[in-house]
């Protein structure tokens, strides 16, 4: 019964998940210097890599969320601290996600985890590495999950375990959540870097028939589904797309420990989103929900050297099962 109990307790302000959520991305000071390799993609496209080396033989494989990258804060926090406890990483910038436009009008979405599996087999055929970590965040937290359960029976030997953050699980519950009103300021930025990037999309395959006015008009993120991610990836309609993308289906097939951070004041979240059964009922997938932390949080403190829970519970996991 992997349910966990946390002892994630922040000071007074950052009880509140509004608070703990937009206090990282706009307060917290984090930069690191990478070494950047791109890879050519099997449909001719490519994917940047960013590595930090200290002489590990375990790789941490870190995965952004929603519009984030390699330059993320909690990417830069985890790099950090990561290689301060001895272990190599490279972030997984997602296609278009890199600071350069994709060569292909697809770029990303939630459950594209063929890009996942292209990147593992790619660091462990062209890499020493003996031991894999895969770290995700978010809408990578969700590729995170899927993967590992998705591809269970072919997930490669060195992939020892998982550690996924704040994940919209049930994407279609979790979309409705994201179009309250209490979430409007995170929709439209979100949507705000999303519409500039398919507007670009839009000039460059003039194929692609967008409709402008309606991109314009697009408030929550079924419209934006249903004018890119449904035609341009195959799906019949942003529903078809976030049955078959979220990962909740796919807990219950994983074979290797796997732990899911999450916090119960997310304001992304909804109650699906919180996977209570699957974990009680299997040997493999971890759930620790804690009360307080927002989405993507886990901030503590005014004092930034002690906000670090998130990246200590990592290194606690990786500790105890890799």
């Amino acid at each position: 019964m992997p349910i966990l109990t946390s002892d994630f307790y922040p000071s007074l302000p950052f009880r509140n998940g509004h608070f703990n959520t937009v206090y990282r991305p706009l307060f917290m000071k984090e930069k690191h210097d990478y070494e950047r390799q791109r890879i050519t993609t099997w449909d001719k496209d490519f994917i940047d890599l960013d590595f930090s080396f200290v002489g590990s033989d375990t790789l941490v494989l870190l995965i952004h969320g929603l519009e984030g990258s390699s330059e993320s804060k909690y990417m830069v926090s985890a790099t950090s601290e990561l290689n301060k406890a001895g272990l190599d990483t490279v972030c997984f910038n997602l296609r278009g996600c890199s600071g350069e436009d994709n060569l292909l009008l697809s770029t990303y979405h939630s459950g594209k985890t063929e890009d996942v599996d292209f990147v593992v087999k790619h660091l462990l055929h062209h890499y020493t590495y003996k031991k894999l970590v895969i770290v995700g965040y978010s809408l990578g937290g969700n590729l995170t999950l899927k993967y590992m359960g998705e591809y269970a029976d072919r997930v490669p030997a060195k992939v020892k375990a998982a550690i996924a953050v704040s994940v919209p699980i049930d994407l279609a519950s979790s979309g409705r959540e994201m179009s309250t009103l209490k979430n409007k300021i995170y929709m439209e930025e979100f949507l705000k870097t999303l519409r500039l990037k398919v507007l670009e999309k839009a000039h460059k395959f003039p194929e692609y028939k967008l409709d402008k006015s309606a991109l314009f008009k697009a408030k929550i993120f079924k419209d934006f589904d249903a004018l890119y991610t449904a035609p341009v990836f195959g799906f019949s309609s942003p529903e078809d797309y976030w049955e078959k993308a979220s990962s909740k289906p796919y807990l219950s097939f994983i074979k290797k420990p796997t732990i899911l951070i999450t916090s119960l004041d997310d304001p992304f979240l909804s109650k699906e989103c919180y996977p209570y059964e699957e974990a009680d009922s299997s040997e493999y997938f971890f759930l620790e929900a804690t009360r307080y932390g927002g989405h993507v949080g886990y901030i503590s403190s005014f004092k930034q050297k002690d906000n670090r829970w998130l990246e200590q519970r990592m290194l606690d996991f990786i500790e105890e099962n890799v």
